[in-house]
């Protein structure tokens, strides 16, 4: 592929709040990125929507951060009208909630617990009749019928067989063993 033959991966993200040098002095390694707090991206703080990135923040980039988004109490001062996203549950003990009785009395109980293998060797149902049979049911039937079939074309050559014997055969055998 053109234009793609050095990749490399995401270093740390360092916030910050004011450039006293900062990104002359981190401009040089590879990998890192560098952001003002009031241009935070979602992209570079978990790129690819992985979360999880190394980032490093500077202290006056940390304190900044209520006065840009705002608290759970009063709004943003830098985004109009913008205040955070409250929790829809109060109470973050979510085991708690589940093991209580009211939700136990409307949940069904669990099932049972079956192993299941997690890998079973493929067959292959041209060999395996059993697994052509289960794959079509049909199939018995069509075997059942050239096996009858089969069985009726061997029966009439041995009736066709049986039928035309050999005069001279007959009589050099009744010679043969007479006394």
């Amino acid at each position: 592929m053109r234009n793609r033959r050095h990749r490399q991966r995401r270093g740390p993200l360092v916030v910050y709040n004011e450039d006293n040098g900062i990104v002359k002095a981190f401009r040089n390694l590879p990998g890192v990125e560098l952001v003002n707090v009031r241009r935070l991206n979602l992209l570079q703080l978990a790129p690819g929507g992985h979360l999880g990135r190394f980032v490093i923040w500077t202290e006056s980039a940390f304190g900044l951060l209520d006065e840009i988004f705002g608290t759970f109490d009063k709004a943003s001062t830098y985004k109009k009208d913008y205040v955070l996203p409250t929790a829809k549950i109060s109470n973050p003990d979510v085991t708690r909630l589940i093991n209580s009785d009211e939700i136990q009395s409307v949940v069904r109980p669990a099932n049972a617990k079956h192993q299941k293998r997690p890998w079973t060797q493929h067959k292959n149902p041209l060999v395996n009749k059993a697994v052509l049979f289960r794959l079509n049911p049909y199939a018995k039937t069509l075997r059942r019928q050239e096996l009858l079939k089969q069985e009726r074309v061997k029966a009439q050559k041995d009736k066709k067989k049986a039928k035309t014997p050999k005069a001279a055969g007959e009589t050099f055998l009744s010679t043969l063993l007479a006394p």
